[in-house]
């Protein structure tokens, strides 16, 4: 008779692995998984695992064999398709290591399309570690039970962007300056611009004049407000996320 779990399928832990998963497979698992799995959550032979491979969805699987410093998994079947993630890009200067990478994670489970770092006149961190920064997206992904991923760009010129950028995209650009005007509504800019779209936020200080003027100069761009508050880079980036999604993403308001 074989041994019962030690967790139920539902609290089974969680990975996410670069591979293309699939009913019957077997999977290798060495290195942070097999540390994690083997000396953390002290798995046992059966014991249930759930994986994501950010391509094809969730599968739940068992341990068939146990090593030192690995195992193998057999995948028993799908359990979730990949999620259909929201056309929503962020375009985030980086700033302070640890809030940046705060930003990616909080956005991942927000459920952004793209992330993007881009340096700007006044940006800081400029030297951000991509590889670091994506294994904080893939522990909120783990976390959050989210099956997708956003892709991860490496840092570009705010100059560069622009040059780039996509005729059919929206720009929704964080503006502090226009809340004094009472302009710049971002729910109304909501209604009037739909479709694909992206969110820009600056650095500490903000945008320099000659960038603003840059930014507006681009035909898809829109300046909007988030309020009269004045807030961090960080706190504005998650603030902005939210009202689209509530807006235009797939969140149901009340």
């Amino acid at each position: 008779m074989p041994a019962t779990p030690a967790y139920p399928s539902h609290s089974a832990p969680r990975l996410y692995v670069d591979v293309e998963l699939a009913d019957g497979a077997e999977i290798r698992l060495d290195g942070s998984h097999a540390h994690y799995l083997l000396k953390v959550m002290r798995i046992k032979q059966r014991d249930p695992v759930k994986l994501f491979d950010d391509r094809t969805g969730e599968y739940l699987a068992h341990v068939t064999v146990l090593g030192k410093r690995d195992l193998i998994l057999l995948i028993d079947g799908k359990t979730r398709d990949r999620e259909a993630v929201p056309d929503l890009w962020l375009c985030a200067a980086p700033i302070k290591k640890d809030r940046f990478n705060w930003i990616a994670e909080k956005a991942t489970e927000l459920g952004v399309a793209k992330i993007m770092p881009v340096q700007t006149a006044r940006t800081q961190g400029q030297g951000i570690k991509l590889e670091k920064l994506h294994a904080h997206m893939v522990e909120a992904a783990e976390q959050c039970e989210r099956t997708a991923l956003p892709s991860l760009d490496p840092l570009v010129k705010l100059t560069d962007m622009l040059e780039q950028w996509p005729t059919e995209r929206h720009l929704f650009f964080a503006d502090e300056r226009i809340h004094e005007t009472g302009e710049g509504s971002f729910c109304k800019a909501l209604v009037a611009h739909d479709g694909p779209a992206a969110i820009l936020i600056g650095p500490e200080g903000g945008f320099s004049d000659s960038e603003n003027k840059l930014i507006r100069a681009l035909p898809q761009s829109v300046a909007v407000s988030l309020g009269p508050r004045i807030l961090r880079a960080d706190t504005a980036a998650i603030a902005a996320i939210s009202l689209w999604m509530a807006g235009r993403g797939n969140w149901n308001p009340a």
